[in-house]
């Protein structure tokens, strides 16, 4: 799973990525406050499920609450809402820009859809993204190089029998202690994130020294020949 912050006319709207049913959520108050223009966007949000609710809609029942990003470095539960449900909802909601968010949704969808069966497109959009943020040439190369290290690895737990998510969790967070001598969320605490993805928020030489870990996990457990999570345990270690 993954918070991205997508733009719609250089307007924030935090989105959610769910990798396991492959759909977007989208977090409604941003929509509303975009849609409507208004300066109390949770106020509006607030009237409008009473009116849903009244009017026996199954909209509101079908959202539902995750954790986003809030101010730097804090994250809070808010109500979202899919691509299906946001249309509907949509519909609620009086306002010119309510065809144009729709094309924008239609986009977002597509440009999902291409990044999954054309990964290099996701490449090209990540860099931009980076850039964006302000990263050096360098740092983007070393962030995308130690990207395609880790996914080395990942591919061969795979192949040895690593299938639950927890378990490639646990199996990163080993590697990761062991070269920092901190867990992943304590380095994240360090660097006072939450919901941010670490690696984006590394230095070049963290960056490097992740690569490194990884590579020689993945050298080590090859030569080997590690199966599942304990024996990958090991050559983590």
């Amino acid at each position: 799973m993954e918070n991205i912050i997508k733009l719609f006319e250089q307007k924030k709207v935090k989105t959610h990525w769910d990798t396991e049913k492959e759909q977007w959520y989208f977090s409604v108050i941003d929509v509303i406050e975009i849609l409507t223009g208004t300066s109390i966007p949770k106020r509006y949000w607030s009237d409008l499920k009473k009116k849903l609710t009244t009017e026996g809609s199954e909209v509101y029942e079908k959202i539902v609450r995750l954790k986003m990003p809030a101010e730097v470095g804090k994250s809070r539960e808010t109500d979202v809402a899919d691509t299906e449900t946001l249309l509907r909802l949509i519909q609620s909601i009086p306002s010119p820009k309510a065809e144009p968010f729709k094309l924008w949704l239609a986009k977002v969808g597509y440009e999902r859809m291409q990044e999954i069966s054309d990964p290099e497109q996701s490449l090209d959009r990540a860099r931009e993204n980076w850039q964006r943020l302000g990263r050096s040439e360098k740092w983007i190369q070393q962030r995308m190089t130690g990207q395609e290290t880790l996914n080395k690895l990942t591919d061969y737990w795979k192949e040895s029998g690593v299938e639950k998510s927890d378990e490639f969790a646990f199996l990163t967070n080993i590697i990761h202690q062991e070269w920092t001598g901190l867990s992943v969320n304590n380095h994240k605490n360090l660097k006072g994130l939450k919901s941010q993805n670490l690696r984006d928020h590394m230095s070049e030489a963290e960056l490097i020294f992740t690569a490194l870990a990884e590579l020689s996990t993945r050298e080590i457990a090859e030569t080997e020949q590690g199966k599942g999570v304990g024996e990958n345990a090991v050559a983590g270690k």
